[in-house]
């Protein structure tokens, strides 16, 4: 098979003649009100002059073709999803209904997988190993809308075939759930990208380049467009304050007079702590996997605050509603789109809002991990001494009608203190360079979480709730006596022109050994950053793990990288 993504076809030899596939950038949606009920492996309505122009690309490719003519022009209908995954597991609405379908064009590749996969999901209750990318959980309720999928799936098809840069972004579909922030970040030059659904800022144009450089990307595969904005944000974060914006993170309430149980018996860390406490934690399955990356704020004896990345409120919830016990005097609420969230982060943080507030923000007063409320201006907000960046910091919660008046207030008075409005970009590589992991790439469900060096966090000797010990108890023990299979290292390339994104192989001694989970560029260390695991052998030292020789492949060229098994930053 020939591939040619930018005359989007492919091509390749079937049963003595030539067949040529085309896969349009503009597709047109179909039976957007349902397949009628007697199709079946049959065949569209022919649209030569819909396809004439990618038809014309393929005889200047081939040029005999212009003198053979076409035998057959087959039309047919193909599933395609929002994000060209396809959709397979148990449906989070309907217990032991198993979903395998949308498979993008890839169906007959894929099959042989996915039901194994799935057959075993099935058959053991749960996935059988990291299928985060093509689980349904995945999806919002919004995207089975009709608009909004015939909007979507009419670029999904074409974007099959195209080269996939890092960090593309949809362009159709787009704006539907916008926080009301949004015209505040675009006015001061946001670039945005989409997950769920969600209008988030991914990087800024600098104040002084906004309406004579567009905030959009251009994709390649080295530093793109925005690398020198990015660094100017991340500098930021680390040198002075920088804001950003959480509105759109999974916010999930969970109230009750069994809440603490209950979350108990969810969390491995322990989550009966005083009023006013946040706790890091993960929720894990049988096999000790990571099912959740969370962190939990106790605001009142019988309220906690789960908080999540964006894409992990369907399937958090839907974890929190099958895990829970039938007698459980719980209940759960998503408070996603109800509060808003500015994160203040940097050396100047306490400063800037300390300028704001008569609450006193000394560590003393508010040390790490805990929550007040303070007035800023005229709006109350709650406070989280909290970080996901590596830098002093708060997570600033409130009504959502409030955002723009604090998000002006905060601007306004953080002239002095030299804050920048900051993206999801640069808190990716400002957590990367902490060796923060990011859940989906670092850790999944088929991660232990003591592999992936979260022991720290994991409290065997908590009590244990009403609902017995905590999910995954048993696997953390057993772990705990037979040492590590994985450890999480940091890499970071010598060589500071060349990016790192996620999957590159990692080499010890000039083997390959494994990939990088993530990646992301280091401002502060001066390069590109990764992590990735590799495998332990019995009764192996840290001091054996690093005595090795360590590389990272990139684009076929072998690049030398210093390694850690503790944060570089």
């Amino acid at each position: 098979v020939v591939r040619v993504p930018d005359e989007s076809a492919y091509y390749k030899e079937d049963a003595g003649k030539i067949l040529v596939g085309l896969f349009e950038p503009n597709a047109k949606p179909w039976a957007q009100n349902g397949i009628p009920d007697d199709f079946s492996f049959d065949q569209i309505p022919d649209d030569l002059e819909h396809c004439m122009p990618y038809l014309e690309l393929a005889m200047k490719r081939v040029p005999i073709m212009e003198n053979l003519g076409i035998e057959t022009l087959f039309n047919g209908p193909e599933s395609f999803t929002p994000d060209d995954n396809f959709q397979i597991g148990e449906s989070p609405e309907l217990r032991n209904f198993y979903v395998a379908a949308g498979f993008n064009s890839i169906g007959i590749q894929a099959a042989g997988g996915a039901g194994k996969y799935l057959a075993e999901w099935i058959s053991g209750g749960e996935p059988p190993c990291d299928l985060w990318e093509v689980d349904i959980r995945r999806n919002e309720p919004f995207q089975n809308n009709k608009t909004y999928l015939a909007n979507r799936v009419s670029e999904t098809l074409g974007y099959l075939y195209e080269n996939h840069f890092p960090y593309h972004q949809y362009s159709t579909a787009r704006e539907l759930r916008r926080t009301p922030l949004y015209q505040f970040f675009k006015d001061r030059g946001a670039c945005f990208g989409e997950v769920a659904g969600w209008e988030r800022a991914n990087w800024f144009v600098p104040k002084h380049l906004v309406g004579k450089v567009d905030a959009e990307y251009l994709y390649s595969w080295g530093k793109q467009n925005w690398f020198d904005f990015h660094k100017l944000e991340h500098q930021a974060i680390r040198e002075a304050v920088g804001m950003y914006e959480m509105s759109s993170y999974s916010k999930i309430r969970v109230k009750g007079s069994d809440a603490m149980d209950y979350l108990q018996f969810i969390c491995a860390n322990d989550v009966d702590v005083k009023t006013g406490r946040i706790i890091y934690t993960q929720w894990l399955n049988e096999k000790g996997g990571i099912e959740a990356d969370v962190t939990i704020t106790r605001l009142d004896a019988d309220d906690y605050l789960v908080v999540s990345g964006t894409l992990c409120a369907n399937r958090d919830m839907n974890w929190l509603k099958r895990n829970m016990p039938n007698d459980a005097h719980c209940s759960l609420f998503n408070s996603t789109s109800a509060e808003g969230c500015i994160a203040i982060m940097g050396p100047n943080s306490r400063e800037l809002l300390q300028s704001l507030t008569d609450t006193n923000l000394s560590n003393e007063n508010l040390p790490f991990a805990s929550v007040c409320e303070l007035e800023i201006g005229m709006a109350t907000v709650r406070a989280h001494r909290i970080t996901y960046v590596g830098e002093l910091g708060w997570e600033l919660y409130f009504p959502i009608e409030f955002s723009n008046y604090i998000a002006e207030l905060i601007e306004l008075t953080g002239k002095q203190f030299s804050l920048k409005l900051c993206g999801m970009h640069s808190v990716d590589s400002c957590r990367i360079e902490k060796a923060y992991r990011h859940f989906g790439h670092d850790i999944t469900d088929e991660d232990h979480v003591l592999d992936a060096g979260l022991g720290f966090v994991v409290k065997l000797d908590k009590n244990p709730s009403k609902y017995g010990r905590f999910i995954g108890y048993d696997a953390v023990k057993k772990r705990q006596s037979s040492g590590y299979k994985k450890r999480v290292m940091q890499f970071l390339l010598t060589n500071p022109d060349v990016m790192l994104y996620h999957n590159e192989p990692i080499l010890k001694n000039g083997e390959i050994i494994g990939y990088l989970s993530s990646g992301a560029y280091g401002h502060t260390l001066g390069g590109a950053v990764g992590l990735g695991y590799i495998d332990c052998l019995p009764n192996e030292t840290d001091e054996d793990i690093l005595s090795a020789e360590y590389t990272i492949e990139v684009e076929g060229v072998i690049e030398k990288a210093s390694v850690s098994l503790r944060p570089m930053y």
